[in-house]
């Protein structure tokens, strides 16, 4: 199974695409969106959704894993975020993914066992995982790797 993992964001965006098979993750494709600081908003939505339309055309994903919001402090920016998570999760179903969405803690927490695990101790598990010879980075990379290997353990989260 292939699958997308998404961190939403409006001026980095992070992405990864993994392959399962039993316990066996691979990494296929894995990185950042990155808008332009003060581009009006919805020039930056086409921009989020159009890399997102290739991303998907180009691994043709089974499914993608999109984290769910949680913000306590900066209303502007959580409604900005969600504008730009609205489109992210357009492109997947305009390509009929099925997609689930998972909040930071319960990524953290299926991840790790810890849901208020560092973002170091995710890069960590991340890397263990999928065998990598050095830690994701950016962070949005390794949050949305982390989502994406998330998914078969969501499944009984999203019922």
């Amino acid at each position: 199974m292939r699958i997308l993992g998404i961190d939403p964001g409006t001026g980095i965006v992070g992405f990864g695409v993994i392959d399962t098979e039993g316990q066996k993750k691979t990494l296929v494709d894995a990185g950042v969106i990155r808008t332009r600081p003060h581009q009006p908003l919805d020039e930056r939505l086409e921009e989020i959704y159009d890399e997102v339309t290739a991303i998907i055309q180009d691994n043709t994903p089974d499914v993608m894993v999109i984290e769910k919001l949680f913000f306590a402090q900066n209303v502007t920016t959580a409604i900005s975020v969600s504008h730009a998570r609205g489109v992210m999760m357009l492109a997947g179903k305009k390509a009929d993914l099925p997609i689930i969405e998972l909040t930071p803690l319960e990524i953290k927490q299926s991840l790790t066992g810890y849901g208020k695990a560092t973002k170091n101790q995710v890069q960590q598990m991340v890397q263990t995982m999928l065998q990598l010879a050095e830690l994701p980075k950016p962070d949005d990379c390794a949050d949305a790797l982390a989502a994406a290997l998330c998914y078969e353990p969501a499944l009984g989260l999203n019922k």
